[in-house]
């Protein structure tokens, strides 16, 4: 076997440390933040079952929010990480105090919507009788740390684009103690129950946006940035972030309707599913920190003018995303029987969600080369296109998963059907990154 040129093995070695150095932290974050959920739901579930399915409600709707702008970092990201490659770092705080304004007006957009239209939002959401007040009052008082939240992601765009993803994990990690700390201060120690969980939420977010903004401003004053908002700036940051805001929406179109069909399908499949889509939003933390690393790494070559050097760290990426879904996917197959029962002992539960997982299993490595592919392009500041590729991906997914109660095939079908989906992205990408039309080098796309 003929060997790799020296020159080429270093430079694989090269993007191999900085894949490394930042995907290994991001991931850090990643699992971190769901914790505060989790967190949330093990001090609140023990002042009984109707708190518990009022947080049960209250934060699936404050997660689906805040999820929804989830483009505030990545297109932060992108665009930072661009001007860090040519070398203009005012430019680049610059660019992310735009989009921390952005998440500011947009926060404020929200709270002005979900005060005064809470009872409501949690009626439409079938919250029982019993639940629905404690969901609106935590809906009500978390609802106010929703711009410290849009902050947070909007912050952590900006560090990441400067290839700093070790304080996001510092803060995600600071702020899950804090949150846990003061909700069980609160909610038993000051008697304030559940309410009490949800300020103590709200003091952690908006901690842990205090701390970015430290970050951030100190940054800008020793760059000579300018901290006061840019209307202009806002509009752009607006502008790219629109096309990744209809990617967002159609990726969770996607999981609704996979969730609303295994509802069809009886108690013990949906039961299987959401243990399965548990999991899976697992092993997507996994890979899409590798995604992160491709966003910051891809945006900062392009913005260097060093074409070649894009190309290189995608090609290196993507054998990163297969070896890694071949991994997750063995350790999948390995751990079944003991995964399970962790959220289950019901045997018809087990039967159904077995055969999902495999799988699951089975398309991790598609899901690698996907998380890798979108990262890049997501990098490269691609957002048009991956917007009209998840339009695509839904539309041939939501037919084809409908017919699952029709056809038959039970939860195992409605998992192939994800399967699909995410091989019809893989192929929407893997076309996109072959035509190099992506590469756009410059300090702007």
């Amino acid at each position: 076997m003929t060997q790799a040129p020296a020159a080429t093995k270093a430079a694989r070695r090269q993007h191999d440390r900085e894949i490394i150095a930042l995907a290994v932290p991001a991931f850090g974050a990643l699992v971190a933040e769901p914790l505060f959920v989790m967190a949330d739901s093990a001090i609140v579930g023990h002042l009984g079952t109707a708190q518990l399915a009022g947080l049960g409600v209250a934060s699936a709707l404050l997660t689906t929010a805040v999820s929804v702008f989830v483009f505030l970092a990545y297109a932060t990201t992108a665009a930072v990480a661009r001007r860090v490659g040519a070398g203009d770092l005012q430019a680049a705080i610059r660019q992310g105090m735009d989009g921390i304004w952005l998440a500011l007006l947009l926060g404020a957009a929200v709270i002005a919507v979900v005060l005064p239209a809470a009872p409501s939002i949690v009626e439409l959401f079938g919250a029982s009788d019993t639940a629905a007040p404690f969901a609106i009052t935590y809906l009500r008082i978390s609802s106010l740390g929703i711009p410290a939240m849009l902050v947070v992601l909007a912050s952590t765009g900006v560090l990441r684009g400067l290839q700093d993803t070790k304080t996001p994990l510092y803060v995600a990690i600071g702020g899950f103690v804090a949150n846990g700390v003061l909700n069980v201060a609160l909610v038993y120690g000051a008697g304030l129950g559940i309410a009490g969980s949800a300020w103590g939420t709200v003091i952690a977010q908006c901690a842990m946006a205090a701390v970015y903004l430290f970050v951030v401003v100190r940054g800008a004053k020793s760059h000579g940035a300018s901290l006061r908002p840019d209307a202009a700036g806002i509009r752009a940051c607006a502008q790219a972030g629109a096309p990744l805001l209809v990617r967002t929406l159609s990726l969770r179109a996607i999981l609704m309707i996979a969730t609303a069909v295994a509802a069809r399908l009886g108690d013990a499949d949906v039961a299987a599913h959401q243990i399965i889509l548990s999991l899976w939003s697992l092993l997507a933390f996994a890979l899409d920190a590798i995604a992160i690393a491709g966003q910051a790494i891809i945006g900062r070559y392009l913005g260097a003018n060093d074409p070649q050097g894009a190309r290189d760290v995608c090609r290196r990426m993507v054998q990163w995303g297969i070896a890694s879904g071949v991994a997750l996917g063995v350790l999948v197959v390995l751990a079944r029987p003991l995964f399970i029962p962790l959220f289950s002992s019901d045997s018809v539960v087990q039967d159904a969600a077995l055969p999902a997982l495999v799988v699951v299993a089975i398309s991790q490595p598609i899901c690698g080369i996907v998380y890798v592919l979108d990262g890049v392009l997501m990098g490269a500041g691609d957002g048009p296109y991956l917007a009209w590729a998840m339009l695509a991906t839904l539309a041939v997914f939501a037919p084809v998963a409908l017919l699952v109660p029709t056809l038959g095939g039970g939860l195992t079908a409605v998992w192939a059907a994800m399967a699909l989906m995410m091989a019809v992205r893989m192929v929407t990408l893997w076309l996109r990154t072959r035509s190099g039309h992506w590469i756009v080098t410059g300090a702007t796309r």
